[in-house]
């Protein structure tokens, strides 16, 4: 079951960890809308540029606490929490635009990987 634990906490830390900085300014068959990057997928949405950054910033530091809980176990609910109720918005995000639902697959993934961190 450990094994397991750390799994999930690795998917789901170096995925959102790859998104926001690795591939931000990359286009993905996933962005929202007709947006080619992470800067116009929040204009896409009708978002703030200041929001796009308050997000990515608490993304990145909630990606970097699951894999800190790797080694400090106690931190991997309230992340993993936090990260599933952001991907909840991702989600909503996409249905606003009305996104094909293949789209939204990436923040649907995660939020149940979220989910199933939360339950261990």
């Amino acid at each position: 079951m450990e094994i397991f634990r750390i799994a999930l906490l690795l998917i789901v830390g170096l995925g959102i960890l790859n998104v926001w900085i690795l591939r931000s300014g990359r286009k993905t068959s996933y962005r929202g809308g007709h947006a080619t990057t992470l800067r116009e997928e929040f204009a896409a949405y009708g978002l703030p540029a200041w929001f796009m950054y308050l997000v990515g910033v608490l993304k990145v530091g909630l990606a970097l606490t699951l894999l800190a809980a790797i080694w400090i176990p106690g931190l991997h609910r309230p992340a993993a929490l936090a990260l599933g109720l952001l991907m909840l918005g991702a989600f909503a995000m996409h249905l606003k635009v009305k996104d094909p639902m293949q789209k939204a697959v990436p923040s649907l993934a995660m939020l149940a990987l979220c989910g199933a961190i939360i339950l261990l």
